[in-house]
């Protein structure tokens, strides 16, 4: 017994430390890319037009925030990002709730879903724009449309993951479908549910831009296009700097946000790798 519990207090402390070895891995790994990357583009001598240089870059965007000329442009994206976000992982849980209740249901609509979802979001992303005009609401269907089908997917696979002799007992027990839905079915779905929204959440990103590139007076999609018009590469690649940055923090908020949630989930998953 105080062997399991020695090695259970000293487990947390070789966690902390290995993730802190990977961390600055990873930044001695993005310091080494940038050298190079600089280094490269002196020696060859490529044209700034081609390919900038960090440092070109990471000028241009302190200009562009140091002046605040990205700032609405990086409001208007993230507006677009949250509510299709919301809205696609909305729709995609509750259809999933249905379909992974109901056979009859999944063999009725699940078709017409995989048929729309192999239907390039880029192709139709003209036709939305078209109906409904260059505002807000295009960008917000566009990017709904990429984040669905990610929640869809993991919440029927998540419902359909409850164990079979579990769900026997609570009927036994003469529990309702609510009862067996809410003790049994939604706790074994949750961590498939998060696995879905941290996917849709990155791609709500791309959905934003998506709808941006196709028709948009201004966000960082438009802003893009007018740098690439511009010929300014540098800031062109700040710009996709601060996408991938809001990309990374939308994701990191997402994963604080199931360990919150699944507290449970996470410290079995770190007792079976410590194992």
């Amino acid at each position: 017994m105080s062997v399991l519990s020695a090695a259970s207090t000293r487990r947390p402390g070789l966690l902390d430390r290995a993730r802190a070895r990977v961390g600055w891995l990873s930044v001695l790994l993005l310091l080494v890319i940038l050298v190079a990357w600089e280094a490269a583009v002196r020696m060859l001598d490529i044209p700034a037009i081609v390919l900038p240089t960090p440092i070109a870059v990471f000028q241009a965007l302190g200009e562009g925030l140091g002046t605040g000329s990205y700032l609405p442009h990086i409001a208007v994206t993230f507006t677009e990002i949250i509510c299709g976000f919301l809205a696609g992982a909305g729709l995609g849980i509750a259809l999933g709730i249905l379909i992974g209740q109901s056979l009859f249901l999944e063999r009725l609509l699940y078709p017409y879903v995989v048929a729309f979802q192999t239907v390039p979001k880029v192709a139709i992303a003209p036709i939305i724009v078209i109906w409904f005009g260059y505002g807000l609401s295009s960008k917000v269907i566009i990017t709904a449309a990429i984040a669905f089908f990610p929640l869809l997917a993991n919440t029927i696979v998540g419902l359909r993951s409850a164990p079979t002799e579990q769900i026997d007992m609570l009927r036994a027990h003469t529990a309702t479908e609510w009862q067996i839905f809410r003790m049994s079915r939604l706790p074994q779905a949750l961590p498939f549910i998060f696995v879905g929204l941290d996917v849709a959440i990155v791609l709500s990103v791309i959905g934003a831009i998506v709808g941006e590139f196709v028709g948009a007076k201004e966000g960082l999609g438009f802003l893009i296009l007018q740098k690439n018009f511009n010929f300014d590469m540098a800031g062109v690649f700040a710009i996709l700097l601060v996408l991938s940055m809001i990309g990374v923090g939308l994701h990191l908020l997402m994963t604080t946000i199931q360990q919150r949630v699944l507290f449970w989930a996470n410290s079995n998953q770190i007792h079976l790798t410590g194992l």
